[in-house]
């Protein structure tokens, strides 16, 4: 016999299921990468990618955190575009990463560089880093064509966020060189580059020297146009180097 208290335990029964499925979804397990979706102070939403490294859940230390902005290409579809390239790629093949790894996804009629998925983007980052534990000292930027622009722009926004940025085959605005001097930066751009001319790192990273920075570099990827990416990211040293640093608190 269904009675009210039977209906009302159900009921009961039901939201505490419904919460804890919520929140495994929130929580991926160690080695996977998931697909969720952040509410922005602005009544939007962010999708993205989020990725736990192996010994998350066993561990209770502070894990170094790599945030991902995609290119154009990566805007018009399914979330699981953003896996096409670069660190989630890695992920998303079974790649073992030492990084919590976040890569958010950029409407279609949008940029990066725009000031308004620029609030969003750190609003996410502010969200993951409270709701999970983040080495603070360590939290990486890294971007590729339209997300090289996003680095840029990023990283001259929140100079002090950063322990390193690497921006890809992108460019930024000579102007806010003196906010970077202080900034390890390692770019890179393809030589033949005909989508984004190579000129457009070249510049930034002369601007900050100009500055007097010196923990600048770029690498010319020659005979390469505009995907330069896959060889950024199959350069062995580039995770160690962005892994050394430790932003100064």
């Amino acid at each position: 016999m269904i009675t009210k208290q039977s209906i009302g335990l159900f009921t009961v029964l039901t939201c505490c299921h419904i919460a804890a499925g919520r929140a495994q979804a929130e929580s991926p397990q160690s080695g996977e990468q998931v697909e969720l979706r952040f509410a922005t102070s602005d009544s939007a939403e962010v999708p993205y990618l989020l990725y736990l490294p192996k010994g998350y859940d066993e561990s209770e230390k502070a894990f170094p955190l790599v945030f991902f902005l995609h290119g154009r290409g990566e805007s018009n579809g399914p979330l699981s575009l953003v896996a096409k390239w670069g660190p989630p790629m890695m992920a998303e093949r079974g790649d073992e990463l030492p990084f919590i790894l976040v890569s958010p996804q950029c409407p279609t009629k949008d940029s990066w560089s725009s000031a308004t998925q620029q609030k969003r983007l750190a609003e996410l980052l502010d969200s993951i880093s409270k709701s999970h534990r983040i080495d603070q000292t360590r939290v990486y930027l890294t971007g590729l064509s339209m997300g090289g622009y996003g680095s840029w722009r990023m990283a001259a926004d929140h100079p002090e966020r950063f322990a390193a940025v690497v921006p890809i085959c992108g460019g930024g605005d000579p102007k806010d060189a003196p906010k970077l001097i202080n900034t390890p930066i390692w770019a890179f751009h393809g030589v033949d580059d005909s989508v984004v001319p190579f000129e457009q790192s070249q510049k930034m990273v002369d601007a900050i020297q100009a500055a007097g920075g010196t923990m600048v570099r770029l690498t010319s990827l020659e005979h390469i146009n505009h995907n330069s990416w896959s060889a950024t990211y199959a350069t062995p040293e580039l995770f160690h180097w962005m892994l050394s640093h430790n932003r100064k608190e």
